[in-house]
């Protein structure tokens, strides 16, 4: 397999930057975090225009660019980076196997047994379909937000307005031909493709700041201490983006699912500790200032929070990747 990056993927991602970086600066970040609307989804429009939610989709259906996960998470690594809110990973799983209209949103719930938690979904209000995925049985239902019984839930990120859902859950017949796991794999990889992105932005965020701040008559940048915080961002970064990557690639080869599966849980791990431990740092580098409502650095923590426990959590993937470890073991003896 072949890792480097190719032309069309590198225009791919430049070209999605440049758009995100006009049309979702500094300034219209802070006004979607004072908007009101909970059915209004910021660059929505201009995100489905650019083709974000079709990547995947075959050539011979409408807007389908018949690309795949490696170029999908390079798209979703810059959506990440400039911190889009809304169902981004759920609205292209729906529109890549469910046939979504372009245009529309879409979340994903994963089903589960009661007492295990409340089953939480993002701006419900602004969702067309809600994907419900039992990743027991395989079965992936299609329901309409309208019938569902929810409250809303104040989120630590003022970008994720959550809705927990009350059961029982409405009955629908089984989407055919979908499988629960396989998309909750791919769900887990795109959240760590938008992982792999606010990392990328806790470190330059980090450097530029450590550049511009001047202490004792030099920039903060030039004490080794800051230094080191920088270091260990980047060191921390640039592992999740081979693990996000290398699972992609692995994807788009025809991997098992439960092949899928482990290295994605390794991909997520690395991708959710170097996004949170890398704002924390940024935090720490930007000191009492990091701390106030006027920096950024708080946002990256927030956001990188949430992809945390989107998808596929710590202990899940922890626990995924250990009975990987112990089969192999067991294997060999």
């Amino acid at each position: 397999m072949d890792f480097r990056l190719t032309d069309d993927q590198i225009a791919l991602q430049l070209g999605l930057r440049e758009l995100l970086t006009g049309r979702f600066g500094p300034e219209q970040l802070r006004t979607a975090m004072t908007d009101s609307e909970e059915g209004r989804l910021p660059l929505w429009s201009e995100l489905a225009d650019a083709g974000l939610f079709s990547l995947r989709k075959p050539e011979h259906q409408e807007g389908g660019l018949g690309l795949g996960l490696a170029e999908a998470v390079l798209a979703f690594e810059e959506v990440g980076r400039a911190l889009v809110p809304g169902p981004l990973v759920a609205t292209e799983l729906a529109t890549v196997h469910a046939a979504l209209p372009s245009h529309q949103a879409a979340g994903l719930c994963r089903t589960r047994p009661a007492g295990r938690g409340p089953l939480l979904v993002e701006r419900l209000p602004a969702l067309d379909t809600l994907l419900l995925a039992d990743t027991v049985t395989g079965e992936v239902r299609s329901v309409s937000p309208a019938r569902i019984r929810a409250r809303s839930r104040r989120g630590v990120d003022p970008l994720t307005p959550m809705w927990e859902l009350e059961e029982p859950l409405p009955a629908a017949e089984p989407l055919p031909g979908l499988d629960a796991r396989r998309l909750w794999a791919e769900g887990s990889l795109l959240t760590a493709a938008l992982q792999l992105g606010v990392a990328n932005r806790t470190v330059a965020t980090a450097v530029a700041y450590a550049g511009q701040r001047e202490q004792f008559g030099q920039p903060i940048g030039a004490f080794q201490a800051v230094q080191h915080l920088c270091a260990d961002m980047l060191a921390r970064t640039e592992p999740a983006r081979a693990a996000v990557r290398a699972a992609a690639v692995c994807a788009d080869a025809g991997v098992r699912t439960a092949e899928l599966a482990v290295a994605t849980a390794g991909a997520k791990l690395l991708a959710d500790q170097a996004a949170v431990r890398g704002a924390r740092d940024c935090l720490q580098v930007h000191g009492g200032m990091g701390f106030t409502w006027e920096a950024d650095v708080h946002l990256l923590l927030k956001r990188a929070w949430v992809y945390e426990g989107s998808f596929a959590s710590a202990p899940e993937s922890t626990e995924l990747l250990a009975e990987d470890l112990s089969t192999a073991a067991v294997g060999h003896l």
